[in-house]
């Protein structure tokens, strides 16, 4: 409820969504237009820069990986036309090199699915004074590996070659771990 009182306060409530499971769109588009949003939900890539360069959202959702390419994507091109905007990206994959990535290109918070519409308001809505809590629970070894693999992924601009010869791993073995998801 705060988070509503907050969003009044707001002129502009245009808000975009991009996911491309779309029970999960549809449920969070009639969430977060119930809390007072204005949604405009897209699927694709090329539909969420399309819905940009008509109109740029004051807030934006958008899932990292999509069928079409890198929500990252939408993420830098609404920021280079709208910089105010406040984006958040959701992914089933998370890990520290897409969230350090997603905020060097302009997201305010990086949210692992599934996230609820409460999360994902207050994530949109919060001040840089809100502080997040530490974890409770320290990352275990498979996952500081998987961290590691997925830094050096990012670094390599995604390219799996020639993160594999970095890593000196096989390249099909690396791609069935960046094909799953990431450990507890």
């Amino acid at each position: 409820m705060n988070a509503i009182a907050e969003l009044n306060e707001q002129a502009d409530r245009s808000l975009l969504i991009v996911e491309d499971d779309k029970p999960f769109l549809e449920r969070l588009s009639r969430a977060m237009e119930t809390r007072g949003f204005a949604v405009t939900s897209c699927d694709t890539v090329s539909d969420g820069l399309a819905q940009i360069g008509k109109s740029a959202p004051a807030f934006a959702v958008v899932d990292l990986r999509l069928g079409d390419g890198n929500g990252l994507d939408v993420v830098s091109a609404l920021k280079k036309k709208r910089p105010e905007a406040r984006a958040i990206v959701l992914t089933g994959y998370g890990n520290i090199a897409t969230a350090v990535t997603a905020v060097k290109m302009g997201a305010i918070d990086y949210l692992s699915k599934p996230a609820d519409a409460d999360d994902v308001a207050a994530a949109l809505l919060s001040t840089s004074a809100d502080k997040s809590e530490l974890p409770a629970n320290p990352m275990s070894a498979d996952r500081v590996r998987w961290e590691h693999i997925q830094r050096i992924y990012e670094m390599c601009n995604r390219n799996v070659s020639e993160t594999a010869r970095r890593l000196n791993m096989h390249r099909r073995t690396l791609q069935r771990i960046l094909a799953k998801r990431a450990p507890r």
